[in-house]
């Protein structure tokens, strides 16, 4: 095939960190071509040099076999190279047609917005992605799907030779990325480059033609994926065999905490569950199917109409975050970036800021000694790299960053645990540690909620999975020969 883009031996340095080294490798034309690694193998180091976020210590991009440099975003997208990043980057408050057309205008420099030549490139732009969406329409009425929809449709307006999709699926449901993929196919066909950045193996082996591995900021491979299996790919990736590992489901029949006919009106109805002490207790199902909504309500954050829930056999009245906390419930929410991080801060004030009242003495003031004490205890723990207290939290990878957010409730020491999408995003190596540490919390004795659409994550570390449908419990199973089938058979099916 012909080539667009030709990587050559890009290198950036950090103080500390090669976050890329001498990586070099090829992007065809008119092919999808994956790119993974685990968190902090260089991958998003790589895209941000290609959509011009930061600029690289050493090497080249040749697109066209000429020679490009970009010092700003503006600059890479006049030469082809689009971006849809994970958070999408969009204005939920502007309409559709807006959030395609600004920053053509922006990039033009036109001071005078005229609003129907913008929705006339809105449109067109839509209509070539052979979808159907209302470019009047606030775009924060939207799903999470349609909104990637609309970032890729931005891409268009811009004669995009190469967009790179970065994590486009994480929040996506099953529809949304069977919709996503036919575009991403369509746009294949027309000869458009496509970049796909994902943790999500089997969907990379779906989509994409080749697969570039990063590892540890250096350049692994490229493979057709006709040429490699998962099982070699994850290898290349991590530098050892891993793999989900299916522990053995416990049986525990001491209660802990008790959720009695929990009903919120247009969020859930009639939960009623069982959590035992040193068990970790899996909800799935569908996006939408109320999961983190009666999480939430637990939590505190989402007062229930009626119901009740009882903690060590007393009842409780969560109707706020911190009643929740004092009562020994923490949440670790979907989100770590939006939810979870204090951003901007350090990896130490983010682990420690839900205890400074036990790091503060009598006069109000920080005890530096005891909170670096209980840093590096948690650092420790967690296996979080880099074992820099100091490091502003954003420079971590995801995997590190979800790995603060869970120290930072362990450090209040809950006795209830929920985690909600606990491994989405990250790495499978990162996944193996958190499943590993979620595992040997509750052989302490914690019990643990883990709210997750990953089905293979929910039957390897669960020792019962409640599943969900449109805002009820639609079924439970316990034993080790519980099947993905019967699980998405029963979040399609209505229950009984």
């Amino acid at each position: 095939m012909e080539r667009l883009i030709e990587i050559k031996k890009l290198t950036k340095i950090y103080p500390g960190v090669r976050a890329l080294d001498d990586v070099s490798f090829t992007i065809n034309k008119g092919e999808v071509h994956a790119l993974v690694g685990e968190n902090g193998a260089g991958k998003s180091t790589l895209i941000k040099i290609l959509a011009g976020v930061i600029t690289p210590d050493e090497g080249e991009i040749l697109i066209d076999d000429k020679v490009e440099s970009f010092s700003h975003p503006l600059e890479a997208l006049q030469k082809g190279i689009a971006v849809t990043f994970q958070d999408l980057s969009l204005f939920p408050n502007l309409s559709v047609a807006e959030n395609i057309s600004i920053s053509r205008k922006i990039e033009e420099g036109d001071m005078v917005l005229d609003w129907s030549e913008m929705k006339r490139i809105a449109r067109k732009a839509i209509d070539e992605l052979g979808v159907k969406l209302d470019i009047n329409k606030k775009l924060g009425y939207l799903s999470i799907g349609n909104q990637q929809l609309v970032a890729i449709a931005r891409a268009l307006v811009h004669d995009a030779k190469l967009l790179i999709l970065d994590e486009p699926t994480a929040s996506l449901a099953k529809e949304d990325i069977n919709a996503l993929f036919r575009v991403v196919n369509l746009l294949k066909k027309r000869g458009m480059s496509i970049l796909f950045v994902s943790h999500k193996l089997d969907e990379i082996f779906e989509i994409s033609d080749r697969i570039s591995v990063l590892r540890d900021g250096k350049y692994i491979g490229t493979y057709p994926k006709e040429e490699i299996t998962e099982d070699e790919l994850i290898s290349y990736m991590v530098g050892r065999k891993v793999r989900y590992t299916r522990y053995d489901k416990r049986k525990r029949q001491e209660p802990l905490l008790e959720v009695k006919n929990l009903s919120k009106k247009n969020n859930f109805k009639d939960i009623s569950f069982t959590l035992n002490r040193g068990e970790i207790l899996g909800i799935t199902g569908l996006v939408g199917a109320g999961r983190t909504e009666v999480a939430q309500a637990i939590f505190g954050n989402n007062v229930p109409d009626s119901g009740e829930i009882y903690l060590e056999g007393k009842r409780i009245n969560n109707d706020s975050t911190s009643k929740a906390l004092k009562t020994g419930i923490a949440y670790v929410p979907e989100s770590r970036q939006t939810q979870g991080l204090v951003l901007g801060k350090s990896l130490a004030d983010n682990i420690t800021v839900t205890i400074l009242d036990r790091i503060t003495n009598g006069l109000n003031l920080l005890d530096k000694r005891l909170k670096t004490g209980i840093v590096r205890e948690w650092i420790d723990k967690l296996n979080i790299k880099p074992a820099y207290p100091d490091m502003q939290i954003d420079q971590f990878s995801g995997g590190n960053q979800q790995k603060a957010v869970i120290a930072k409730w362990l450090a209040y020491n809950p006795k209830v645990l929920i985690v909600d999408e606990p491994t989405q995003g990250i790495d499978i190596g990162a996944k193996s540690e958190i499943h590993k540490l979620l595992r040997d919390l509750a052989e302490e004795g914690m019990g643990i909620i883990v709210i997750s659409s990953e089905l293979p994550e929910v039957l390897a570390i669960c020792d019962r999975i409640l599943v969900m449908r449109r805002g009820r419990i639609a079924g439970e199973f316990t034993g080790d020969d519980v099947t993905q089938e019967e699980l998405l058979n029963k979040a399609i099916t209505k229950a009984g």
